[in-house]
């Protein structure tokens, strides 16, 4: 039986979790849990669970509260509070469901403590895939599970395969709640628009990445570190109905897809399962019924962020810290009526331009580099409001 700490428990990536905890309890006892802000949500989850002896809730007053409700349960908050909480939980598998550059130290911690990891924060790739991989390496044993359905999908789609097989890596894109707008007709689109995902239910902050894209160029990044593939092997590819989840062409020019449901549950069990398929009673995809798939050749010009995502797989360094820490800033000021929609990419790209790189950073460097990067972006976003 794994023992999960599950932190982001109360957004869409830990319910979905959750539920495939509960539904195979012989398998997994949840032991530690961590949230941002949501007290009923974390209320009912520890009501629920038991086994839960470790929790971390942002908020000091509302730790406080759960505090006197719950007893027999260490609870966690401040700035340290995520990370002691992992160094101290007997967990032996943590999925990491936070959102954006704060999953990047639980992610490191956990490795360093000998905890495999399931891996839904894409931003610890992204800005930190390099100081993983080297841990990875000196610690052969441990285990990094991706749960993005589209890096899952890859997965699938190598076994059996050697490396010297691929020609090409595809990750297939739903193109966001825009993809039929041109990008002249992005500068009225509100927020309300943005949130409307046309396949999948996922956080305000990734469905606003997916309508810009830069999801897809994170994930070009985290591809590339999970699976050692050069950038210039990742291409990406519109899929309009979501059901082919990526595809790899080999060498003789054939190609193997993963499709299914548009359901997180699937990549998620198959991570918490070891990269091994499991059963559940959720419905099969019915290719009579689909009847028939879209794909669309992606426009650079259109999708301005990919390239900027490429660019910075391309130079390294602290470069992929600053397109992410960046993009953090713009998508908040854009959620928040601060940014217009169409200006997200300009501003990343000028706080590209004006970052002096560190070449093989450390983690230190990482979380400066991160705080600057913000400050800048925000600088910016100030100029254009006023």
């Amino acid at each position: 039986m794994r023992k999960l700490i599950l932190l982001g428990a109360t957004g869409s990536i830990g319910s979905s979790t959750i539920s495939i905890i509960d539904e195979n309890a012989q398998d997994f006892k949840l032991v530690a849990v961590a949230c941002k802000s949501n007290l009923p949500k974390m209320r009912d989850i520890l009501l629920k669970h038991s086994d839960i002896t470790k929790c971390y809730i942002e908020s000091e007053e509302n730790r406080q509260i759960l505090e006197r409700e719950f007893p027999n349960v260490v609870f966690y908050h401040g700035k340290k509070g995520i990370i002691n909480m992992i160094i101290e939980s007997e967990g032996d598998l943590i999925v990491n469901a936070l959102v954006g550059f704060a999953g990047l130290e639980p992610t490191i911690t956990a490795l360093e403590n000998n905890k495999d990891v399931a891996l839904a924060n894409k931003e610890s790739l992204v800005v930190g895939g390099e100081l993983i991989n080297r841990l990875l390496n000196e610690k052969p044993n441990l285990h990094l599970y991706p749960i993005d359905s589209e890096h899952v999908a890859l997965q699938k789609c190598l076994r059996g395969h050697q490396k010297e097989d691929i020609l090409r890596l595809i990750i297939t894109a739903s193109g966001g709640s825009f993809r039929d707008l041109k990008r002249e007709e992005l500068k009225d689109v509100t927020v309300e628009m943005a949130l409307k995902h046309p396949s999948w239910e996922m956080g305000a902050k990734i469905t606003i990445d997916s309508a810009t894209m830069l999801n897809k160029g994170f994930e070009i990044i985290e591809a590339h570190y999970l699976f050692n593939i050069p950038e210039e092997k990742i291409d990406v590819l519109i899929h309009d109905e979501s059901v082919i989840h990526s595809l790899i062409e080999y060498k003789d020019h054939s190609l193997k897809a993963d499709l299914g449901i548009a359901d997180m549950r699937i990549p998620i069990a198959y991570a918490l399962y070891g990269s091994e398929y499991h059963f559940n009673e959720l419905k099969s995809l019915d290719l009579s019924q689909l009847g028939t798939l879209h794909f669309r050749k992606l426009e650079v010009n259109r999708y301005p962020g990919l390239e900027l995502a490429r660019r910075a797989l391309r130079v390294k360094g602290t470069l992929p810290c600053v397109l992410n820490a960046a993009n953090e800033a713009c998508n908040l000021a854009f959620r928040e009526g601060k940014l217009p929609f169409y200006q997200i990419e300009e501003i990343i790209e000028k706080v590209m331009n004006s970052h002096r790189i560190i070449d093989n950073p450390t983690l230190e460097d990482l979380i400066y580099t991160n705080t600057w990067a913000y400050q800048e972006a925000l600088s910016l976003i100030e100029e254009v409001a006023n």
